[in-house]
């Protein structure tokens, strides 16, 4: 499996632990009632830290899709190399490193953190042929 593809997988589990960390600060909050509920309701409030993981995770979502796709493109067509390596790997600990960044609050810190995960896509998406 080559470095891209193993990012994938990385990426795959970063995500479903942001999904259970999410959930379980989200449920612990609000109760095991609204958790197991249907929701209609307005949801009582979370903490910040709980909120600002909760939009890290679907922030996560926004760029997943984009990145799985780039990384299975890329290995159907065999174009894989040492800057579509580097680009998924950015993507991935850019990625592992915008949680806390989230989490923290500091200005400026998580947008450039994105920005980074971003340019990672990028690098990767580059190496595919567009015909």
């Amino acid at each position: 499996m080559g470095t891209e593809l193993q990012m994938l997988m990385w990426a795959t589990l970063l995500g479903l632990a942001q999904l259970a960390l999410a959930a379980s600060l989200n449920t612990g909050q609000r109760g095991l009632m609204w958790g197991a509920g249907a929701r209609d309701a307005e949801p009582p409030p979370v903490s910040a830290v709980a909120a600002r993981l909760d939009r890290a995770f679907r922030n996560f979502l926004e760029t997943y899709g984009f990145f799985a796709v780039a990384v299975l493109l890329l290995h159907a067509t065999g174009k894989a190399n040492a800057q579509s390596a580097m680009g998924a790997q950015l993507y991935f600990w850019a990625r592992v490193a915008y949680v806390p960044a989230y989490a923290s609050g500091i200005p400026f810190l998580r947008t450039l953190v994105w920005a980074a995960a971003l340019v990672g896509l990028v690098l990767v998406l580059l190496q595919v042929p567009l015909a």
